[in-house]
């Protein structure tokens, strides 16, 4: 019998801008993100989950950003800003 995966949620940081023409969230980190985590974000109208395709920080891609880092995500639907962003973490 396969194992079941669990994941849960950690907070990681909140949105504090989205520019709408280029799909782009502006994030400021509590804590590390990394391309290819899997991030959820949620407010009053927001329910997105997806992976993290791209990091930039102050306008330079990087693979890793850190608490304290305003980071630039590239997101596939509009988000608000204060609405609050999750990492999804494996439960050990």
């Amino acid at each position: 019998m396969a194992k079941e995966q669990k994941t849960k949620e950690q907070k990681i940081g909140q949105v504090s801008h989205y520019y709408n023409k280029i799909s782009v969230g502006i994030i400021k980190l509590t804590d590390t993100l990394k391309v290819g985590d899997e991030i959820h974000i949620k407010g009053h109208t927001t329910d997105l989950t997806q992976k993290v395709e791209s990091i930039e920080v102050n306008h330079q891609s990087v693979d890793e950003a850190k608490k304290g880092d305003v980071i630039g995500v590239k997101v596939s639907d509009h988000v608000r800003e204060d609405d609050e962003v999750f990492k999804s973490v494996e439960k050990s």
